[in-house]
């Protein structure tokens, strides 16, 4: 690919970033909105780390996932986002970020969180990309390389939100969310099948992870996309 057609592709991404190129919009504010019920939805616990994923792909998940980091980073929190989807990896082209060093460098250990994760334009907001694509996603994330990293991160960093691929394509999400302290699951008005937010909820569950609560994506009101939460 051209380097002239790279360039497309990440402006394009970062039109996603509303919450930072547009702080003030009412979009933004509903995004400020599922902060606090997220907070809310935890309030007996100290939240320190989130996966947000979804029931397939192409349900939005992703823009969801740094707009949230983007909005608990301008309420002053520390946070890290770490792009956990080891199949197809997004974060580093919303960000306009370079992807050759990661998550997989530090789980195979060629690589530190220190030497690996990325600063951004959005004031105490911190990335780690997904870095090479590695033959065994589910085995790295469910690795106790994965917990160490975690750890690590806590200390470091005040909230750490992880992207996660779809939960009912394969099994990440599910062991992400045995070593974190909740899940966040995306549905999109139109696209997502009942019977597939069910069938997803029902997999978070059976693997012991804590659903803080469902963004509801794209849903039309006034002819403008709003996003909601709710349990």
């Amino acid at each position: 690919m051209a380097r002239k057609d790279k360039k497309k592709i990440f402006q394009l991404r970062n039109r996603s970033l509303i919450c930072l190129t547009s702080p003030k919009s009412t979009i933004a504010e509903q995004f400020r909105t599922v902060r606090t019920s997220i907070q809310f939805s935890s309030v007996d616990t100290d939240l320190r780390s989130v996966v947000v994923t979804s029931p397939n792909p192409a349900e939005g998940k992703s823009t969801i996932t740094a707009n949230l980091a983007v909005v608990f980073a301008q309420q002053g929190k520390r946070v890290l986002l770490i792009d956990s989807d080891l199949r197809k990896p997004t974060v580093h082209y919303t960000f306009n970020l370079e992807n050759h060093v990661g998550l997989t460098n530090i789980l195979t250990k060629q690589a530190t969180l220190e030497k690996a994760v990325k600063t951004t334009r959005q004031e105490n907001l911190w990335i780690l990309t997904s870095g090479p694509i590695p033959p065994n996603p589910s085995e790295l994330l469910g690795s106790r390389g994965m917990n160490a990293l975690l750890e690590i991160a806590k200390n470091e960093y005040d909230l750490i939100i992880l992207d996660s691929p779809p939960v009912l394509a394969v099994t990440d999400a599910q062991v992400l969310s045995n070593s974190t302290d909740g899940v966040v699951l995306v549905i999109s008005s139109g696209n997502t099948q009942k019977d597939s937010a069910k069938k997803a909820k029902e997999l978070l569950e059976s693997a012991k992870a804590k659903i803080l609560g469902v963004v509801h994506n794209n849903k039309k009101e006034q002819d403008h996309s709003y996003y909601y939460y709710g349990e």
